[in-house]
């Protein structure tokens, strides 16, 4: 029989503030993270744009010391993971360390850390590279530096699926409590991409929004004079149990994870098969993994990336698995405010899902102004709204033609 799983800590570091109560709060008043970049002199980019982290202090959750020795997404990682295990209130002393895990997503891993040393190498030669280079890049360290953190010495790995990364950590973080094989998990994603490389190849390859001049409003998904999405970075982290470890211990319950989709396009290395059909398979297999009437599921946490063919396929997507009902679901885009967050994109919309299901309301999507004509889904555009949510979903998809979503439940004894 399969285990129940449900969510009990939610944790993130976003450009729209860092924990659940300032996310749910910047929702509500659509407060938008994006403004100029600052990480670096972008004024040669065509986009000059993105959705930093503000407010950040790494030491109010690593010590200078171990911060030295970690990439910025690493960072995110820990401190994102440290608020879900305080707001969890589990007691570390008192759990299964052997049982209690670590999954995270990342899509790009230390950017920053390779730029900087590759520049050492070039100016100064290999002997002035860091001895730290390799540990601090790879991106597995998130999940590794996490589980030490905690003495979390249960299944322990990355997923990297480019955009969809965090969504297919949470999936197979959900199936391990799922099929028996742990009780706590550490999931979700992180990002640190801002860098000049990154943002540099996103340009050349025309991805992202130009709006230079009006950076709050750059992020338009569903809007017809969307122009590309706008970069972000952060970590969104889930504490995840087991129902009855969940129960015993007597933790507030945010909602219950009931099924997960992950699906292939087989078809292009950037743009989503025609008509969104691998998007749809991903939205139909978890409905089916999580045995959900079509008819209750209340809202979707769309992709929407603000990219021409992104939300076209999406919305052909959802239309072609619900059919009648598309028109009665909640959709929204809450990229509009937060950015792009790639590889942890999923893991702050995931958390978002939980927040609205648990709190009854659905986030806005930002800066529509004039919705495209072919896209004639119930966006939730003029502002947040009050609404019991009984199931949620939460799609990503990825370069590479990765597919993911995640569908939650309102909790039930």
């Amino acid at each position: 029989m399969k285990k129940r799983v449900v969510i009990t800590g939610l944790g993130c570091v976003t450009p729209i503030g860092t924990g659940k109560d300032e996310v749910e709060k910047s929702l509500k008043e659509q407060v938008c993270g994006i403004d100029k970049i600052t990480k670096f002199d972008a004024s040669e980019m065509n986009t000059q744009i993105a959705a930093e982290l503000k407010d950040f202090n790494v030491e109010d959750f690593i010590s200078k010391k171990e911060a030295k020795r970690m990439d910025k997404f690493v960072q995110y990682a820990v401190a994102a993971s440290k608020l879900a295990v305080e707001d969890s209130k589990l007691d570390l002393e008192n759990i299964d360390n052997n049982r209690f895990g670590v999954i995270l997503g990342s899509g790009i891993g230390g950017m920053e850390t390779l730029e900087e040393q590759h520049k050492k190498l070039m100016d100064k030669g290999p002997r002035r590279v860091s001895p730290f280079l390799i540990p601090m890049m790879i991106a597995n360290m998130a999940s590794g530096q996490v589980s030490i953190a905690f003495g979390a010495k249960g299944i322990n790995t990355t997923v990297v699926t480019a955009c969809a990364s965090s969504t297919h950590a949470i999936g197979d973080a959900f199936k391990a409590i799922q099929r028996g094989d742990a009780d706590l998990m550490l999931t979700g994603g992180t990002e640190a991409p801002i860098t000049p490389l990154a943002v540099a190849g996103f340009c050349t390859m025309k991805a992202m929004s130009t709006r230079n001049d009006n950076p709050k409003t750059a992020s338009r998904p569903f809007d017809k004079d969307r122009d590309g999405f706008v970069m972000g970075e952060g970590s969104g982290i889930l504490l995840i149990e087991e129902l009855e470890h969940a129960k015993k211990r007597n933790a507030t319950i945010y909602a219950e994870i009931v099924g997960y989709g992950a699906t292939a396009d087989a078809y292009h290395i950037t743009a989503p098969a025609e008509g969104g059909e691998g998007g749809a398979r991903a939205i139909k297999m978890a409905i089916e993994d999580g045995n959900i009437p079509l008819e209750e599921v209340d809202y979707i946490n769309a992709h929407g990336t603000s990219t021409p063919y992104n939300d076209k396929f999406e919305t052909m997507a959802i239309k072609s698995v619900f059919k009648d009902h598309a028109k009665n679901l909640a959709v929204s885009s809450t990229k509009s405010m937060t950015g792009h967050l790639l590889g942890a994109a999923g893991g702050v919309e995931a958390l978002i899902c939980a927040l609205a299901i648990k709190n009854n309301f659905v986030p806005p999507t930002a800066n529509v102004q004039n919705i495209d004509p072919e896209l004639d889904l119930n966006y939730v555009t003029n502002g947040y709204e009050e609404k019991t949510i009984r199931y949620a979903l939460s799609n990503s998809l990825g370069f590479g033609g990765h597919n993911g979503t995640l569908a939650f439940k309102r909790y039930e004894d």
